[in-house]
Order: structure tokens, then C-alpha cells, then sequence
């Protein structure tokens, strides 16, 4: 590991000294490329440099120890010793993470489609709620939020939702929401006081760029319609919807939330790259036999990931076997300690793994 952090250092130093030199934005991809590559590198270094300082402070603590008679200042070394091994523990632990494969899509942004699954009414009422909590959480982060299409049953429900969250780091925080959310309540329409369970499916796809995915658009049939549904003024009068059809996998994609039509074809366009995408990983991963034994879950649509139940106030995640008694901060967005959870949990997974004997 050691090594390897040396070497890092190394090409830390490299990177910045290239950066300083004037020629380089006369290259702005490989101005860019090394601009990443130093803000993925310097927390890694900084860590490190941390680690090595430590360590000097042990050793200096235990040379303090050998030579020093007056019995305060042994005391204040012995204190000084305890801290900086406890320290060093942690840091070696912030090490092995940071050396982690990084996800390439971590940066990314996402696009989000919510769909009511079991439940009728209620479960397209439960999709909407789900479609608040992302858009709270992501406000919260600072993220922007862009509606793709929404489909809504005509009591404050959506049948589906799809939308883009753009922000440094979106994907590497929602990746683990994609899968079946479940919810358990007492509808308002219930007059016999019974909890009916209701369900609406998430998938969190990176926004993928036309260098991921080059779509031949004459696998591609645009179908123009009249917007339906709260799009505002003027988009219900015109033929600004369009749906898209991609010939060879079947995928269809309707976007009408924007008044022009080019505009909701480009959307299109976005939500279809990401979805071939997500395809390309699924493939990818399918592959990669171990993937599916990650502590966090395969990502798989139909898996059951979480419930939200009303009359206990609690939210389980079934893949990390967490319960929080705040389901009402949970929905307005609070989902920091949820993420952080099933980040943990994956990164502990993917040490345990690299620490396996070969």
C-alpha cells in the first residue's frame, strides 16, 4: 500500500508541474483531464502526508520516553503516544478506502425515473412523495433539478417521474436508491382503519455523455402529440410532446414537460443514452460474478430495498438491515445517515473482498 502511496505522491508533483506550465490551456481537454486527476489525487496525499506525520510523532514520543527523566513531561509523552497510535489506526483505515476503484460515473450526474408499481392510486401518491424526498434532498445539496416527464393520475400522484439531478458527486451519493421502494399506511380512502402495503420502483442511471454511448439515429422514431396533464400555458395547445422509440431494444421514452418540442426531443435523447448505458453496466456486471454479492444489493430494479411504514414512523433498508424511527425527515429529504450507512457498508464489502487471499 505504501508503495503505491509513494508513487501517488509522485505523480501528484507531476500533475502540478504540468499544470504550471502556461501551454497547457492551449489544450482545454488536457488542461481538464489533469485539473481531475489533481483533485482526485490531493486528498489521498493530503491523507497521507497526515499519516507520515503521525507516525513521526510516535516516534518522537517514544524517543521522548527513552531520554527524558522528569516524570510530567514522560506523562505528557505517554498521553501524546496513546493519541497519535489511536490516530494512526484511523488514518490507515482513511487510506485503504481512498486507494479504493473509484466508480467512473461517481461524478456524474443522474437521471432519476420514479414509477408507481402495486397499489393503484396509492402507490402513484407514494411515487410522488419519493419524487419530493430526492428533489429535498438534492435542494439540499445544492443539486439542480430538471423534470424529464411526469405522468399523473389526477390526485397529486405520479404514475412516473423522470428527471435530472445535476451536482458534483450526484450519482456517487444516489446509486444505491435504485430498486423497489415499498411503503405501508393506512390510506385516506380506508374506512376500516387496514394498512395497505403499496409499491413504486427507482433507477438511478448516470447522465451518459455521447462519448459513452453514440446512438445511430436511424434506430430512432420521434412521434409528436399534445401535451397532457399541469404543463403550464401553451404546452396543452400545441404538438410539443414527443415520444421516442428506439428500434432495436424497444425502449420508449416520452418527454412533454417543456413547451418546445426540440427541447423535449433533446431530453429524450438524454434519458435514452442513459438508459443504453445502464444496459452497457448491467451487462458489465452481469459479468462480473461477484458483483452480485455486494452487502448493498445488485441495484436491481426489482429488488426490495427499503420500507416506509406510517404507523410505526420507521424506515427499514433491508439490504443493511437499517431502521430509523424518523420517517417524516426521511421523506422531507433527510437521507445523509441512510447513504453514508450503505456507503460504509459497500466500501467494507469491497475491503473485505481485496483483502481475501488469492
Amino acid at each position: 500500500m505504501f508503495d503505491r502511496l509513494d508513487d501517488l505522491v509522485e505523480r501528484l508533483r507531476k500533475v502540478i508541474e504540468e499544470l504550471n506550465d502556461p501551454d497547457i490551456v492551449n489544450d482545454q481537454n488536457r488542461f481538464k483531464s489533469l485539473m481531475k486527476e489533481q483533485n482526485d489525487l490531493t486528498p489521498i496525499v493530503e491523507k497521507y502526508t497526515e499519516y507520515k506525520d503521525t507516525k513521526q510523532t510516535i516516534e518522537d514520543s517514544l524517543e521522548m520516553l527513552e531520554e527524558e527523566s522528569d516524570e510530567e513531561m514522560r506523562e505528557l509523552a505517554k498521553e501524546e503516544l496513546a493519541e497519535a497510535k489511536s490516530h494512526l489506526t484511523e488514518l490507515e483505515e482513511d487510506l485503504k478506502i481512498l486507494l479504493l476503484p473509484k466508480d467512473p460515473n461517481d461524478d456524474k450526474n443522474v437521471i432519476v425515473e420514479i414509477r408507481a408499481g402495486a397499489g393503484g392510486d396509492e402507490a402513484a401518491l407514494f411515487a410522488a412523495e419519493l419524487f419530493r424526498m430526492y428533489k429535498s434532498f438534492a435542494e439540499g445539496n445544492r443539486w439542480k433539478v430538471e423534470l424529464m416527464n411526469t405522468n399523473e393520475n389526477g390526485i397529486g400522484g405520479f404514475k412516473e417521474a423522470v428527471f435530472m439531478i445535476s451536482g458534483k458527486g450526484a450519482y456517487s451519493r444516489l446509486k444505491y436508491e435504485s430498486g423497489v421502494h415499498r411503503v405501508q399506511r393506512i390510506p385516506a380512502t380506508e374506512s376500516g382503519g387496514r394498512i395497505h402495503t403499496s409499491t413504486a420502483t427507482v433507477a438511478i442511471m448516470p447522465e451518459a455523455e455521447e462519448v459513452d454511448v453514440e446512438i445511430d439515429m436511424n434506430d430512432c422514431r420521434f412521434d409528436v402529440f399534445r401535451a397532457s396533464g399541469n404543463g403550464g400555458q401553451c404546452v396543452n395547445t400545441t404538438d410539443s410532446a414527443v415520444r421516442l422509440t428506439h428500434i432495436p431494444t424497444g425502449i420508449v421514452i416520452s418527454c412533454q414537460d417543456e413547451k418546445s418540442q426540440l427541447k423535449n426531443k433533446d431530453k429524450a435523447l438524454k434519458v435514452l443514452r442513459s438508459r443504453l448505458y445502464e444496459l452497457e453496466m448491467a451487462k458489465a456486471h452481469d459479468a462480473e460474478a461477484e458483483a452480485r454479492k455486494s452487502q448493498i444489493g445488485t441495484g436491481d430494479r426489482s429488488e426490495k430495498i427499503r420500507t416506509y411504514n406510517f404507523p410505526q414512523g420507521r424506515v427499514t433498508d433491508h439490504r443493511i438491515k437499517l431502521t430509523l424511527h424518523r420517517l417524516e425527515n426521511i421523506l422531507n429529504g433527510d437521507l445523509t445517515e441512510i447513504i453514508d450507512s450503505l456507503t460504509a457498508a459497500d466500501q467494507a464489502a469491497k475491503l473485505a473482498k481485496m483483502q481475501e487471499p488469492a
